[in-house]
């Protein structure tokens, strides 16, 4: 829904969405604790153009997104919205389709592989940005909350697309209906999540998993990524043509020629993401 649209003055953006770059993996960081890392406006802004950016950038072959302190992300700051009194028709469904729809549909739609490291709560809109992630890692003592319900409205932010195909239209029902906490293992028994780790075993999965893809071969990774999730949305023809295209191109890279060479003498490959 409506959030605020500007950063508290005494906080610079950079300083509320960290953003660093070391051994291929850029790392995107939600550092507003004090709010469980509800995200504003400009703030989901940064997020959408820091994705862009990892998309566009040969020199970053994975992503992490994480939060800082007790909350992953605990949705859309609604701080500083429009009254409903102030909301004219097509505000609404305006704000959320260039909202949380565009943040969601970002991690979707990036070229590289998106880890999500839930340090701890994830609701609304933060855990759909966790779920729309490629692979979900969360701490042990992480929770996952539907929480549109106990607001009195429907789940936003792609939710009603996403669950059903991760856990089945049954599961999402449940979670939505009832806006009850997920508890981290218990989303890992859902699907929802990958692995479930210890908090101080978190940020160093992630960089594990994360340096592990930033070594691998990113054309064909970013090709699988589109594969799967189009194939949600595919009949059997469909997708089967897709397949057949995407490994077309992939074969056209410098990385599918080192994996084959590879293979044929007997060594390991070295990738470069090209």
């Amino acid at each position: 829904m409506s959030d605020s649209p500007h950063v508290s003055p005494e906080k610079s953006l950079d300083s509320l969405i960290l953003h660093a770059t070391d051994n291929a993996v850029a790392r995107i960081t939600l550092n507003r604790p004090e709010t469980m890392n509800a995200l504003t406006w400009d703030q989901r802004e940064r997020v959408i153009g820091l994705l862009a950016e990892a998309s566009a950038d040969p020199d970053v072959r994975a992503v992490v997104i994480t939060g800082t302190g007790r909350g992953f992300c605990a949705g859309a700051d609604l701080r500083g919205g429009p009254s409903a009194g102030d909301r004219v028709p097509g505000d609404v469904a305006r704000t959320i389709r260039l909202g949380a729809q565009r943040l969601v549909s970002a991690v979707l739609d990036c070229e590289k592989p998106v880890i999500a490291a839930v340090n701890g709560t994830a609701a609304g809109i933060g855990a759909h940005l966790a779920f729309a992630c490629d692979l979900v890692l969360a701490a042990d003592s992480a929770r996952f909350i539907e929480v549109f319900v106990r607001r009195g409205l429907v789940p936003d932010g792609g939710g009603a697309y996403l669950l059903p195909r991760l856990i089945g239209p049954q599961r999402a029902k449940e979670l939505m209906f009832f806006g009850d906490a997920l508890a981290a293992a218990d989303a890992e028994r859902f699907g929802l999540v990958n692995r479930v780790v210890l908090p101080e075993e978190l940020e160093k999965t992630a960089r594990e998993w994360a340096e592990r893809l930033a070594t691998g071969p990113t054309r064909a990774l970013a090709l699988t990524k589109q594969l799967v999730n189009a194939s949600l949305d595919s009949d059997r023809a469909t997708a089967f043509a897709a397949e057949a295209a995407a490994q077309e191109i992939n074969m056209t890279t410098a990385d599918a020629n080192e994996g084959v060479a590879s293979f044929v003498e007997r060594r390991d490959p070295k990738y470069r993401g090209r």
